[in-house]
């Protein structure tokens, strides 16, 4: 089941970058991104009504999925929104997937978690990878102004993500199943997201376009109510930082489509990028055979 959910996630996420992309035009991104978890949102309660899937929620518990809420369903999508004003989408799900290593850090700042020399391994390939899939942007484009805001805005939507993860975690602890809680953090996220409308005074008119309702309906359905509620049972059943290494793979699709629908051109980098990608993706998910050894003889009778 892990592995399905794993596959699925990086094809459903894979081409919701495009999506994104879409989205700009006549709309303001605060409204789109409005539009998008609202849906969501509701899907998911009715769902979950419908089901039996949607827990009570303790009163306490209410203050972390309202932080879960803003990170995940506010503030990073702002700044993914905003860096695909600046930097093909593939590129955005290329910095992205810096995620694994974002979630080991906190996981090991806030729990205490431990992680194995393959996972350091496979996260230093995979971000060498990621690294030569932008060098042939970075060169090409002399560090232009655009590009740097463009990496800025992904690393601010990365780190907001991981902060989210973390709030996950904490949540999945104390027995508020993902279901549950996505439901419950897309609503405060919608709610973050209706003040900061509200404040600045941004008309709520849509763009009725087959190209903005398909790509809004896209990102409403699979990439967020699929997408989240698997993304957060892998987060419990693997661990945030294998879960998160997900988003290494992401880019694979991602850049896939771009050159399809962006004109992203491969290159020897991005070819090589690619390759350790890959390795890297396969190295930090075997478990280190030492570890798996001493394991298995503690479980031996004594």
């Amino acid at each position: 089941m892990s592995a399905l959910l794993y596959v699925s996630m990086i094809f459903i996420w894979g081409f919701s970058w495009i999506s994104i992309k879409w989205q700009h035009g006549d709309v303001p991104m605060e409204v789109s991104i409005f539009y998008r978890f609202a849906i969501a949102a509701a899907v998911m309660f009715i769902v979950g009504k419908l089901w039996g899937k949607l827990q009570t929620v303790k009163r306490q518990d209410h203050a972390f999925l309202a932080l879960q809420g803003i990170c995940l369903f506010c503030c990073n999508f702002l700044a993914f929104y905003s860096a695909t004003l600046y930097i093909p989408s593939g590129l955005v799900a290329v910095f992205m997937a810096t995620a694994p290593v974002f979630n080991a850090f906190h996981s090991k700042l806030f729990y205490q978690t431990q992680t194995n020399a393959n996972f350091w391994l496979g996260a230093l390939l995979g971000l060498s990878g990621i690294s030569l899939l932008f060098a042939g942007d970075l060169l090409e484009t002399n560090w232009s102004q655009d590009t740097l805001y463009g990496l800025l805005f992904a690393l601010l939507g990365t780190w907001c993500f991981s902060i989210g993860n973390m709030l996950s975690i904490r949540n999945t602890k104390n027995n508020v199943q993902p279901f549950t809680a996505t439901s419950y953090a897309m609503v405060y996220g919608c709610i973050a997201l209706l003040l900061i409308i509200l404040v600045r005074g941004i008309s709520f008119e849509l763009t009725m376009t087959t190209q903005y309702i398909g790509s809004l309906l896209y990102l409403a359905i699979p990439a967020s109510v699929l997408g989240f509620t698997f993304y957060l049972i892998l987060v419990d059943r693997l661990g945030a930082s294998n879960a998160a290494y997900i988003l290494v793979i992401t880019p694979v699709v991602a850049l896939s489509v771009s050159a399809v629908f962006e004109d992203y051109h491969w290159t020897l980098y991005s070819t090589l990028g690619l390759v350790l990608v890959i390795l890297g993706n396969v190295l930090t998910q075997r478990k280190n055979p030492l570890l798996v050894r001493t394991k298995m003889q503690s479980l031996q009778p004594h």
